[in-house]
Parts: C-alpha cells; structure tokens; sequence
C-alpha cells in the first residue's frame, strides 16, 4: 500500500540518503559538543564557549545562501561528498593536533566555521535530490521520517560523544566523527538518481543573479513566505532548546539532571510527532495541519509556561516537541510538492536560512524576558504570540488554508 509507514524505505537512493542524513546528524552533534567541551576544559571560559554561536551565525548566513543557489547550478550528489569529505579531514585534523598537544581555541574556531559552512552545503542539496527520488504521494512519509531520524541522532549523537569522552578522551571524539564523515562522503556516489538540475536559461546567469532570482520567487510564492513567516514568528517568541538549562532552574528549580530530562523528554516527543505526522500522509489539506499543529504549540506553550513540577513539565515540552515535528515535516514537503526542480535548493536554502535565524533571534528574546518577568510568564507569552502569529496567517493567507495535495 502507498500509505505504509516504511515506503520511502522501499526506494533505494532514499535508503542512501537516509543513511547520510542519520550519520551527518550525529557527526554534526559529536562536534557540537566536542568543540564546546575541548574550549571549556582549556580555557574554563563561558563566554569563550559562547562565540560558538556568533562564528557559526557569521559563517551560515552567506554559506547557506551560496549553497542553496549551488545545489541548483552543481550536482548535488558531488555536493554532498564534498561538504562531508571537507567536515572529514577538518575533525580528523582536529583530533590530530589534540593528540600532538598543539590544538588552540583558534584552530578550534576555524574547524567550527569550517564544519558549519558544510553542513550547510549538504543541507539543501539533500533536500531537493528527495522530490526526484520519492513519488509526490510519499513525500510526506519521507520527510517525517527524516524529522523522527535527525531526532533519533540527537539522542544517539550525544550518548555516542558520552561514551567515547568518557572511556578515552575528545581526540578521540574529532578521530571517530572524522572517519564517520569520511565514510558517508563515499556514499552519494552510490546514488542513481540524476544529481543535476535540469538546463534551463537560468544556468547561464551568475551565481549572484541566480541567487537574487531565487528571493524573487520564494517572495512571489503564493504560500512559502506565509510558511516562513509563521514559523520566524512562533519560534523567535519561544525558542527554548538553547536556553534549556535556564528554562529548568527557572520553572522547577532544577539543575542539569532537570535539563537532561526536559531536553530528552522534547526529543522523544518529536520522534513520536514525526510518527504521528506519517499516519497524516493522507490527508489533503495540507496547510491546515501546519495551522493546526502551530495552535496546538501554543496552546502546549501555555502548558509549559504553568507546570508546577518537572513531570508535567515534561510532557508539555514533549508535546511542542511533537508539535514543531508535524510543522517541519509538512513546511519541507510543501516546499517540495510546489517549487519547480531547478529552484528547489535555493527555496530550501530561504527556508533553513529563516528557521536558524529566528532560532538565533528566539534564543536571545527569551532570554531577556525571562531575566525581566521569569520563566513560567515568558512561556505564556510565547504562547500568546504563537496563537495571534497563527491567527493572523489564517485569516489573511488564503492560499495556505487552501492548499491541498494528493
């Protein structure tokens, strides 16, 4: 049947992708926390740990951007091998200079500017290789099961880093993600779908012009700058993933055993809301359910916002996580079934850059309000805005009510 949950599975190039986006997805989280924990053992500094965030927002801005236009001028296959052949040697020499003795926060920097600048070169060329191998009435099982894979590493990445920084040391954690890079960079060559853009005029114009255009026709979609909208609205009133340890102390009073076990919790949850979001492979309306899971993360916000103990507060935060899995699995797909193939990378490239951008936004909005009116008030506020952000985008864009797919 079309409908089984295991039918993207039954599509060979889909195995390989899938197969890349679990292994890229832990590599990713194995360096995230490694190179967060080399710089806090070295330099016992917070605020060193935090330029993270400001070398990677410098770097994937323009990255994601360049990359977007490249996955539609370039074979997106070879793409992909470079971006993870590059992350392979950068961790591998990482780990190299550790064991030597002569790694410096510097070089620890570049790696991470490095890495993050490839990770966005796959992202969108992976993307838009899915619509070409997948049948327009499997994308949504695809792109659910992508959501529940990458939470699924998120969980087995850091336990991965856990175990080999406990039982060796982080040398050791850039040697094992660098050859697992490595590895998966050998893996689109096995990939028989067509890895290039069909030639349209388009090809001929700069990389810059193209770039341009692909503003101009994400701007004149008629639904993807709705969907884009709800989403930078919503998440830059809640985004709660960085400031978790914070969100802990400040509703339940607890320390980082209350931070693993919300952080898990919200991972789990999406797992189960990408499930969920597979049984809905069926249903038509579309852009409804992207509505009706943006009210649901409000209203699960508001939830949150007033729990008085961690268990509750758990489930709640569980609960968003399933609610931001249906709107991510259906924003990709819809971002698949109605942009032509030789736009796909950049449109995808708009829509990773919107989502990291409100993510970067959210972090620091919620942090100010919860140091001005505490955490629990900052969350029903969230859930306010998420609410009125949903409201205004159904009343006034009609063509996402209204947008339907087989």
């Amino acid at each position: 049947m079309e409908t089984k949950l295991w039918g993207p599975f039954l599509y060979r190039d889909y195995r390989v992708l899938w197969t890349i986006l679990v292994f890229g997805s832990i590599v990713v989280w194995m360096r995230i926390l490694s190179t967060a924990q080399w710089l806090l053992d070295e330099t016992g500094s917070a605020y060193l740990v935090g330029l993270i965030g400001v070398v990677q927002l410098i770097v994937q801005i323009p990255a994601t951007l360049w990359a977007g236009t490249l996955a539609d001028r370039a074979n997106r296959k070879h793409l992909i091998t470079v971006a993870h052949g590059i992350t392979g040697i950068t961790l591998l020499s990482l780990g190299l200079l550790d064991l030597k003795g002569v790694l410096t926060p510097s070089m620890i920097y570049l790696g991470i500017a490095i890495t993050a600048g490839t990770h966005m070169l796959a992202s969108p060329a992976r993307s838009a290789l899915i619509p070409i191998i997948i049948p327009e009435n499997k994308l949504l099982l695809a792109t659910s099961t992508d959501t529940a894979s990458q939470n699924g590493a998120a969980i087995a990445g850091p336990l991965l880093f856990a175990i080999i920084a406990l039982h060796a040391d982080l040398s050791m954690v850039f040697v094992l993600s660098g050859i697992i890079a490595l590895i998966i960079a050998i893996l689109p060559l096995c990939i028989r779908t067509r890895g290039k853009a069909g030639d349209t005029p388009e090809q001929e114009l700069s990389q810059v012009k193209q770039t341009l255009n692909g503003f101009h026709y994400v701007a004149q979609h008629p639904i993807l700058p709705g969907l884009f909208l709800l989403d930078i609205g919503i998440t830059t009133a809640s985004f709660y993933r960085e400031i978790l340890p914070v969100l802990a102390l400040g509703l339940f009073a607890g320390g980082a055993s209350a931070t693993g076990m919300l952080g898990a919790a919200n991972s789990t949850g999406a797992i189960l809301g990408s499930f969920f979001a597979l049984l809905l492979v069926s249903y038509r309306a579309k852009g409804m359910l992207v509505l009706y899971a943006s009210f649901a993360y409000g209203i699960f916000l508001f939830g949150f916002g007033s729990a008085n103990n961690i268990w509750i507060g758990m489930l709640m935060i569980g609960l968003l996580g399933a609610a931001d899995a249906v709107t991510v699995a259906v924003r990709q797909t819809t971002v698949m079934l109605t942009t032509p193939d030789e736009m796909r990378g950049r449109a995808f490239a708009l829509m990773i850059l919107a989502a990291q951008t409100a993510n970067n936004i959210g972090t620091i909005w919620v942090g100010i309000w919860i140091g001005a009116i505490g955490a629990g008030n900052t969350m029903l506020i969230g859930g306010i805005i998420s609410i009125l952000a949903t409201t205004l985008i159904w009343k006034y864009w009609k063509p996402i009510r209204e947008f339907r797919s087989d």
